[in-house]
């Protein structure tokens, strides 16, 4: 079998055209998700620290970290940003003067609110059409999709381990 008719039987499996459309949802959902977010003047992986920071008060910017699965120092960068730009504010800990504590501003608590009816809105337009139970059927999906991926990430690291 030649390369192209290989190639044309890998496109016309259906598991190749659920991940083509699941990849073009994905692609288009950011791409209106970056559009919408343009008029709060945060950048989009801003939106979700900052939400982070107004449901947790006070956090420590390692806590903010994990509370976002990125490193301290990505939090950092995005930190100094956000305090410039008067999103956040970071205060001297109480009980420990070498930590800094981040609280969300007016300005930031503003941009929360926004970037919440915007997610919703796209949620909202994503999902029309769809009733309560396709979309738990979808959730389902994606759960059991998303747990088979996290095992061959797992087998795939335990045949690097060996290798080593």
């Amino acid at each position: 079998m030649d390369e192209k008719a290989s190639c044309e039987g890998l496109t016309a499996t259906l598991n190749h055209k659920i991940m083509d459309a699941f990849m073009k949802m994905g692609k288009h959902h950011r791409s209106v998700l970056e559009k919408r977010l343009q008029e709060t003047g945060v950048y989009r992986g801003q939106h979700h620290l900052l939400m982070c920071i107004a449901r947790n008060p006070d956090a420590s910017q390692k806590e903010l970290a994990k509370c976002e699965h990125v490193s301290t120092a990505a939090v950092a960068v995005a930190l100094k940003k956000l305090e410039k730009g008067g999103y956040i504010e970071r205060v001297v800990d109480a009980k420990d003067n070498r930590y800094n504590n981040t609280r969300i501003t007016e300005k930031g608590l503003g941009v929360v609110s926004q970037s919440i009816r915007i997610f919703k809105q796209t949620e909202d337009e994503t999902f029309a059409g769809f009733t309560e139970e396709e979309k738990q059927q979808f959730l389902n999906f994606l759960t059991r999709a998303g747990e088979n991926m996290r095992n061959a990430q797992a087998e795939s690291e335990d045949k690097e381990d060996e290798a080593l």
